[in-house]
Formats: C-alpha cells, structure tokens, sequence
C-alpha cells in the first residue's frame, strides 16, 4: 500500500521556494534558530515524550495482543450505524481523544496495515479520531493561556463535538462500506464468545513472544517519538525565523481582510498564522490578542482542530507505508476548525454550558491545571480512557441486544403458524 500522490510541477517549484527561503532564514539567524530548536526539544522531552510514549506502547501491545480485536467485535454495533467504520475504530477513537495527537493516526495506520480497515474506512477514521489532549486543552490553554478554567468546559466541549460531528459527516465520504461477512454460527453466536475467539486468532496470527513482542512495541514506539520530537523541533524554528524576518507579517495582512466580513476582529490574524504552522504558540496568540472573549475562544478552538501544519507532518510520516490519502485528511481538518468554531458560539450559552458539563467529564478527571505533573497527566489520561472505553462498550451492547430482540420478533412473526401451513382440503 502507498499513500503517495503525483506532484505538479508548480507544487514542486512552491515547495522547493518555500524550503529554500527557511533555510536561508535559519543561516541568516543562527542565534533564534539554535534557541527555537532547544525550546521545541525542551517541550518534547518534558512534556510530549513522557506523555505519549505509554499510549503508544500499549497501544502496539494491546494489538499484538488481540485486544484490540476482541473490543472491534463489541464495539461493531455502534461504531458502524454512527459512524460506519469497523468496531475496531473505536479504540483510535478512544486513544486519540484522551492521548492527544498524533496517536489516533498511528493507530489508524496499524489498522490499515493489518487489514482490519480498508482505504475509506482509514481515511475516515484517522480525520476524526486524531484530536488534541483534553489536559492540554484544559490546562495549558484554558488556564495556562486564557486564566479562566472554566473555560476547560468550553474548549474541551466544543472540539470533543466537532469531532463527532465530523466523523458523522464522513459516513458520505467514499459512500457506505460493506461489513466483513460473518457465518451463520458467528452470527448466532453471542457476542462476547465471539470477541473472545477474535482475540485468540488474532493471538495466534501473531505468534510473538511476550519479550519480543514488548520489546520490539517499545523500539517501534521510540522511533516513532523520535520523528515527532524531530517535527516540533523543526516547526519550531521555522516559526521563529520567520517571526523574525517579517513573513508572518506579511502572510497576515490577507488574512485581516478576510476576518473583517466574517465578523471576526483583524488582531487575531497573527494567531491564525501562527496557528497554520503550530497550535502551542497559534493558541497562546489568540488568547493574548486585543478582541473580545468570544472571538479568541473561537480562534484558539479552530486553531487547535486545525492542529497545525507539523502535526500534520507526523500524520503523514504515522500513515506512510498505507494508501490512506492526506488529502482527506486536509480537509478534514478545515472542516472541523469551522465545526468547532461554531459550536463555541453554541456551548456559551446556558444550555451549551449544560451540554459542555455532561461531554467534558467523561475526558476530564481532575481540576485543569496549567502544569500537570507527569504521573498525574497519566493517570488521569488512563482513568479517562477506561471511562470512556467502558461507556462505549455499554452503549454498543445495549444495541446489540436491541437488534437481536428485533431479529427474535421478527422470525417469530414471519415463521408460519400450524393453520396456515397445513394443505386445504378439496371440496
């Protein structure tokens, strides 16, 4: 599988421009270049390392382990009607929300390479299943950046939904998809035996040792963190430098013009270009810049689901190896910046506030905090993420045993009754 796409000469001689442009910066400020490398290394090995790499790892564990398919056959009742995708999407789903980016992605990759998505269905799934951390949301943007915890309900609530949203809006991408064909005993069978038995074959397709298996989970993971401090490193230089010499200035006074007929105010343009390369620093822009409340949340939330140009980079670099395309995945991300944008105007209203306080605890375990220590963010994260696991798997069990009380009703009614069958007599 290959992902990649034919490049038009005038996107080679853009990119070939821009690139020469940002090295030629990074040799003309040597001095900021060397200070943005050490702070995006600082943020990586304080606070993004620490935080992904045990999501990753387990997650590597938990697919070898065939864990992750014994929840696809649970979770198939509900992710397929809602968002129609297979069962096992759900765990990307409940990874990438409470683990932050870009681990939804990576997942997704997993799945794709081991066959248990086809093409649309990845596509769809590593759009909305790729999200930011709710501690960073709620800590570092909304009282680290804004000072106001209380606005955790609000930033949380509105990208939580947004991504919602946005994977129901998917169902039309690619069109529906047909479901793995199960035989006549699969279907009769219960849907707990028949997890179980995924999860022994998947076991058995498998085959590694235990060391092995966590041995080779925790280099693959290492590697993989590694490209992504390399990304933040870099992204952060690229910023800075041309912060430095005026490009962002420059990039800026477009993006005025068009923030006035959207009713927007023009001082948070340097966010939102900001926010186009990076979501830390795009984020702490929009909560500093001169505009009223409303329109900084609204910025700050659009720019944390557009996520940012590097994390897009480590999308890409976390699918290579598949055919699933990153144009879809693009797009996505506009699309789920205006989702997201729109539900801020929605969740600052009493009954959005409401809405916010029943969405955000299952995600959220303690008070934001603008710096979490490192075994707090991770109990926290885990504790969030066997909550909402758990709350899945009610929910898709529930409909399950609808459907099978449906199938029930519904043999019973079409079976004929003794009358009806038996041959009339002739006059």
């Amino acid at each position: 599988m290959d992902g990649r796409t034919p490049i038009t000469r005038r996107a080679a001689y853009l990119v070939a421009a821009c690139a020469l442009f940002v090295t030629a910066a990074i040799i003309v400020y040597p001095d900021v270049a060397f200070e943005a490398s050490v702070e995006g290394l600082r943020v990586w090995w304080q606070i993004v390392f620490p935080a992904l790499l045990p999501f990753f790892i387990a997650a590597e564990v938990l697919m070898a382990l065939g864990v992750v398919h014994f929840l696809g056959v649970l979770l198939e009742p509900l992710m397929r009607p809602l968002f129609d995708v297979p069962g096992v999407g759900a765990f990307a789903f409940a990874m990438g929300l409470t683990g932050g980016y870009p681990i939804g992605a990576r997942i997704t990759a997993n799945l794709r390479k081991q066959n248990l998505c086809n093409q649309i269905e990845g596509e769809r799934l590593v759009s909305f299943t790729n999200t930011a951390d709710p501690l960073f949301m709620a800590g570092a943007v909304a009282v680290g950046m804004f000072h106001i915890s209380s606005l955790a309900l609000t930033i949380c609530g509105a990208h939580y939904i947004s991504a919602v949203i946005l994977g129901i809006l998917l169902r039309l991408h690619g069109g529906p998809q047909l479901r793995r064909n199960l035989t006549q005993d699969g279907r009769r069978e219960n849907i707990f035996a028949r997890a179980l038995s995924e999860l022994y074959r998947a076991r058995q397709a498998d085959g590694r040792g235990l060391g092995q298996l966590f041995g080779d989970s925790v280099r693959d993971s290492v590697n993989s963190m590694l490209l992504i401090g390399g990304f933040i490193m870099m992204f952060s230089v690229i910023i800075r430098v041309l912060t430095v010499a005026g490009a962002t200035q420059l990039i800026a006074a477009p993006i005025t013009l068009v923030l006035g007929p959207l009713g927007l105010d023009p001082t948070l343009a340097p966010a939102f270009v900001s926010g186009f390369f990076e979501i830390t620093l795009g984020s702490e822009l929009a909560s500093k810049a001169a505009a009223p409340l409303l329109h900084r949340l609204m910025a700050a939330n659009a720019i944390i689901a557009w996520s940012g140009l590097s994390v897009f980079a480590q999308v890409t670099t976390m699918c290579a190896g598949t055919d699933i395309r990153m144009t879809p995945y693009m797009m996505s991300r506009v699309a789920q910046a205006v989702i997201s944008g729109a539900m801020t105007l929605l969740l600052l209203s009493p009954a959005g506030q409401s809405l916010a306080r029943m969405v955000v605890p299952v995600f959220v375990t303690q008070a934001a905090s603008e710096r979490v220590p490192f075994l707090v963010r991770l109990g926290a994260s885990s504790a969030a993420l066997a909550r909402l696991l758990a709350l899945m798997i009610a929910v898709s069990v529930v409909i399950w045993f609808l459907q099978r009380i449906r199938l029930i009703v519904v043999r019973v009614r079409a079976k004929p009754t003794p009358s009806s069958s038996a041959p009339r007599r002739r006059a």
